[in-house]
């Protein structure tokens, strides 16, 4: 371990020390990652393969899906393969491009769920404007703004991690480049600058967190108004999981950030690490999959017409 942290890089403490157990982790964690790039990667598909699923709501879906399939592989390969080769070592450019990435993707991800929001209100509270308001080219320009501000987030907190110094033993109690826990390491009071990005960015997170909330209000005050409870249960159905998945990741990244400085964490902080940083790139996929009816539909259809496909090539082949 000495070897290690006095090199230009950091050591990965994960959950444990254990070389069994943290072989275990690695497989548990290669699992988690296979179930939830699949998953991801069908959603990808099907809505863009199927001219059902072009309106605005699966076309913020599969963007989605896109910053979940890339958060999950920012963080979970690297861990698997550092915890069987049984070292935990990071460089110090892969830890600065983890940390560019991840909170890129984090941001990103962020700034979709309050656009989903925004479109279900639009399409729930002034469903007569919707087009016009959701259109495609207004659309387009929402998606590319959530790409550009992951990408000048994550610039921003790189830029403040290469601004401090490390010094001592660079050992991370955590299975990624998180930046509490590099904010440990720093050896002197050099970190204003990425104390400066922090604050501005959590000003601008609560500020989609109340957007958040709003929209919900509106939209569940005018779904109680609604006298059919078929249409009831159908808009429920489409909000529940998108909420879910809202409270699921600010409320256990938020635990985690205000949490994970500790000297010394306890295992609840790692969970809530998984919470966060694992669990709704993994969820996402099932939890819209399984409530909702016209993706369960495509994608019944897309896989038997692949495997009749695939019969009819053969027997014409034979």
């Amino acid at each position: 371990m000495e070897n290690i942290t006095t090199m230009n890089g950091f050591l990965l403490k994960g959950f444990s020390d254990n070389h069994e157990l943290q072989i275990l982790q690695a497989m548990l964690f290669l699992v988690t990652y296979i179930f939830g790039s699949a998953g991801n990667f069908i959603i990808i598909t099907i809505t863009t393969l199927d001219p059902q699923l072009q309106s605005p709501m699966y076309y913020f879906l599969k963007h989605l899906s896109i910053l979940d399939f890339s958060s999950l592989s920012v963080t979970v390969p690297q861990y698997v393969e550092s915890s069987l080769a049984g070292s935990g070592y990071i460089s110090h450019a892969q830890c600065m491009l983890q940390v560019f990435f991840f909170i890129g993707f984090a941001w990103s991800e962020t700034s979709i769920l309050t656009v989903m929001s925004y479109d279900r209100y639009v399409a729930i509270c002034l469903p007569l404007h919707y087009e016009v308001i959701m259109s495609p080219r207004k659309c387009a320009w929402a998606v590319a703004a959530v790409w550009v501000s992951g990408s000048i987030c994550g610039t921003l907190y790189t830029i403040g991690i290469l601004s401090i110094r490390f010094c001592g033993n660079r050992i991370i109690h955590q299975f990624f480049c998180d930046v509490p826990q590099l904010l440990k390491l720093s050896c002197s009071n050099d970190y204003l600058v990425i104390m400066g990005v922090i604050n501005f960015v959590a000003v601008m997170a609560f500020v989609c967190f109340i957007g958040i909330v709003i929209s919900y209000v509106h939209i569940f005050s005018t779904v109680l108004r609604m006298p059919s409870a078929e249409s009831r249960s159908k808009v429920f159905s489409t909000c529940l999981p998108h909420l879910f998945v809202v409270s699921l990741f600010l409320s256990t990244g938020t635990f985690a950030y205000l949490n994970s400085a500790s000297d010394s964490p306890t295992a609840l902080e790692f969970l809530f690490s998984i919470f966060y940083t694992v669990l709704p790139p993994t969820l996402n996929p099932v939890i819209y999959s399984l409530r909702n009816e016209t993706i369960k539909s495509v994608a019944r259809k897309l896989l038997f017409s692949t495997k009749f496909a695939g019969w009819n090539d053969l027997a014409c082949y034979l």
